[in-house]
């Protein structure tokens, strides 16, 4: 009846009979049941791991069985920490997902097909936005990862970006947080709110990436090096995918103009994201990658949330996150 929630039959008839017969050892049970007293004590085992049983100072016992309302809600615990682990594992994977696109398409030759075209060198990268930008009609969605931006570089976008709103086309940029706290991208930032662009913060991104009208995606074939090479794709179904996944971030990104928000427990998103990071197992170094910000402030962030969830490990943290209330058990 309980192995929905990680109880199996037998280890669920033996904290029955132990509600039913509290007085009752391990002999006791086994009789009472048909079992080996081996069977009992394994079964015993399965159920101090799922702590439904506690010690007992009763003498010739040693165990009791916790109450069943208790009980309920320990596995409920349980089965939601597990659904929250493996909804972590998902996002992990979608964000992969479109690094994967990127380097695989890495591997692919260099001659221009229906699908993709590969771009080398900053020069030809830049080239190829610009013709892209002309032709545009609907949208620009992007990711900009890489926390804050050089003045050289946000003066040079602005012509271009004023151009695109100028002609009626959509602009929505999701940058990282972390940008708030850089006067001038943050000013850009700002400007491009003010002219028509619609621009939001998250804590992370999966990667940086450009799609146009829905239907052509421009990514770095290396993601450790944005300028070194790109690779536009054309094909329907990965493109879809992309946006996909932009839009997924977009809904629940902050827009600028607003401060990140707290739950209940007043903790940043920052903090939230390295949360999640740290239960998927991801380093330090590539949770400063990720958010933005420098090795030492991600290693500050992960030792604070572990020391205050009490855990050993980054997936125990992560779980322990979802029993005490710091994340959702599904989103």
């Amino acid at each position: 009846m309980l192995d929905a929630l990680g109880l199996d039959t037998e280890a669920e008839s033996i904290y029955r009979r132990m509600l039913a017969e509290p007085q009752s050892g391990v002999a006791a049970l086994a009789r009472s049941l048909g079992l080996t007293e081996e069977r009992v004590r394994h079964g015993l085992d399965r159920l101090s791991e799922l702590a439904l049983v506690q010690p007992s100072a009763r003498e010739g016992i040693g165990f009791r069985a916790v109450g069943p309302e208790t009980a309920m809600e320990v596995l409920l615990a349980r089965q939601q920490a597990e659904l929250a682990a493996q909804q972590l594992r998902v996002e992990a994977s979608r964000a992969a997902a479109a690094q994967l696109i990127a380097e695989c398409s890495a591997l692919r030759p260099t001659a221009t097909d229906a699908a993709s075209e590969q771009l080398s060198g900053p020069e030809a990268i830049r080239e190829r936005l610009a013709e892209l930008a002309g032709s545009v009609r609907q949208e620009v969605a992007t990711f900009a990862p890489g926390g804050a931006h050089s003045e050289e570089d946000l003066r040079a976008s602005r012509t271009p970006n004023a151009a695109l709103l100028e002609r009626g086309v959509q602009m929505r940029t999701v940058y990282l947080d972390s940008v708030r706290n850089h006067r001038p991208t943050l000013d850009h930032v700002t400007w491009l709110n003010l002219h028509g662009g619609q621009v939001r913060t998250v804590p992370e991104l999966p990667i940086r990436m450009i799609i146009f009208d829905r239907q052509q995606a421009v990514l770095p074939i290396d993601t450790e090096d944005a300028r070194a090479g790109a690779v536009v794709l054309r094909g329907a179904g990965t493109v879809a995918a992309l946006y996909a996944l932009f839009q997924g971030v977009w809904d629940n990104a902050i827009p600028v103009g607003d401060l990140p928000k707290c739950d209940a427990d007043e903790m940043p998103p920052q903090e939230l994201a390295v949360l999640k990071m740290l239960a998927q197992g991801h380093t330090d170094e590539a949770i400063a990658k990720r958010l933005g910000v420098s090795p030492r402030t991600a290693r500050r962030f992960a030792a604070n949330l572990m020391e205050r969830l009490d855990a050993r490990s980054r997936f125990e943290a992560g779980v322990h996150a979802v029993q005490d209330g710091w994340l959702p058990a599904t989103r």
